[in-house]
């Protein structure tokens, strides 16, 4: 028997450059503070995916890397136009790179992801017979989207022209890719940081984390001290 082909597994983020990112936190922490929760919550998924099994590993970023981004990644530049064609084009970049591979993106706002919530779904055990997968966000949103045979036009039928940063959109997203026939594998929901109250409740859920310690130094953040 063939092994299965490890997937490729992506991030899309912006680099964390004060006022470009997590604006919604600007109100409450400062344009430079908010960059650097920024920086450690893309830090901190980009260690996850680290340790998680992959062929490739794909940084799709719109912007230029830092000194966060560890070894083994690859960087690709973001398309331009909306949320909807960026994601489209970085599968179907995945797709040019590893045709044979599946693709999983996340987000860059769930620094509490553990490696293992992806490690086990996309596994040669539990492959057979799912097409895609999808990861709620608990906003209405989705942190995970996956296709097991990732296809440029399959991309854009499945996210072009879906309004983004929605209650919807998670359902939205959910419903084509029902609507194209897939089978679909449907991971833990987890909580995005948008605002001051997700990034405490991000913190108390994973105390151990950079985004978590970053938090604290604004003195809105409980638990012990990272390691």
């Amino acid at each position: 028997m063939l092994a299965a082909v490890p997937p490729t597994l992506l991030v899309i983020a912006k680099a964390p450059v004060p006022g470009r990112v997590k604006t919604r936190l600007i109100p409450a922490f400062g344009a430079e503070r908010a960059a650097g929760l920024a920086e450690a919550a893309l830090a901190d998924t980009l260690a996850a995916l680290s340790l998680a099994p992959a062929g490739r590993r794909l940084l799709v970023l719109d912007g230029a890397p830092g000194r966060w981004l560890p070894p083994g990644w690859e960087v690709v530049p973001q398309c331009a136009g909306g949320l909807d064609r960026r994601l489209a084009a970085a599968f179907a970049h995945a797709a040019r790179l590893a045709p044979h591979a599946p693709a999983l993106l996340v987000g860059m706002d769930t620094p509490q992801l553990d490696p293992a919530v992806l490690a086990a779904p996309l596994s040669a055990a539990r492959r057979p017979g799912v097409d895609a997968w999808f990861g709620p966000a608990e906003d209405g949103g989705f942190w995970a989207l996956g296709l097991a045979r990732p296809d440029a036009r399959l991309a854009a039928r499945l996210l072009h022209g879906v309004p983004m940063s929605t209650a919807g959109t998670g359902r939205d997203v959910l419903d084509r890719l029902r609507a194209a026939g897939l089978t679909v594998g449907e991971l833990p929901p987890l909580l995005d940081v948008d605002g001051p109250d997700d990034a405490v409740r991000v913190a108390a859920l994973a105390p151990g984390t950079r985004f978590a310690a970053r938090l604290r130094e604004c003195g809105t953040a409980p638990g012990p001290a990272a390691r």
